[in-house]
């Protein structure tokens, strides 16, 4: 995202961060961002707080506001306790990260037991691997392929892929979404 710039710049380039009614993220990693038209909708359906605002104005023949920099939902979203399983959610246990050899370039998944051998497509199942890794691998059983995982795959916790999310922050948060994102610096991705 480019740097807000101006009060001319664009209302697309003013995300709302979105809070939960406890004030923390909904999401770390993608983190939880409204457009605009989402944040002044939800404003005027009463549905958030506004807990800052850019010096961007929107304007309409007959009202005007700042747009909300950080809003915090009115009513607490009780977050799932496990994760949907979905390829992102993978490379975000994995932390991005081949589970065979360490790379982070080219990711995909694998099936640790092998699909054709009857492995299936779930948690503890599947990890992040880099393409020649996976290539190498094939259909092959681990012992065969001599080829183990770094870490076993397993299911997730929301909190745990908060916690790795964190090791990613995004390439700009704007300086009053800073109160509200925990990024542990000491963690290396």
């Amino acid at each position: 995202m480019n740097a807000l710039a101006t009060a001319n710049s664009s209302p697309e380039a003013f995300p709302a961060l979105v809070l939960n009614a406890d004030y923390r993220p909904l999401s770390y990693y993608p983190l939880s961002l409204w457009n605009w038209q989402d944040t002044v909708k939800a404003v005027f359906l009463d549905r958030v707080n506004i807990v800052s605002q850019y010096e961007k104005m929107v304007h309409s023949p007959t009202f005007e506001m700042k747009l909300p920099s950080v809003v915090s939902l009115k009513v607490y979203v009780k977050p799932a306790l496990y994760p949907a399983f979905t390829r992102f959610n993978v490379f975000l246990r994995d932390k991005f990260t081949c589970q065979y050899c360490g790379a982070k370039e080219e990711l995909t998944f694998d099936h640790v037991l092998p699909r054709s051998r009857g492995g299936q497509t779930r948690w503890d199942n599947v990890v992040a691997a880099c393409a020649p890794c996976n290539l190498a691998k094939g259909n092959m059983m681990p012992k065969r392929a001599k080829m183990w995982p770094h870490q076993t795959p397993y299911k997730p916790t929301v909190h745990e892929l908060h916690r790795n999310g964190r090791l990613f922050p995004p390439n700009y948060l704007h300086e009053s979404w800073l109160d509200y994102l925990y990024w542990d610096s000491e963690l290396e991705p």
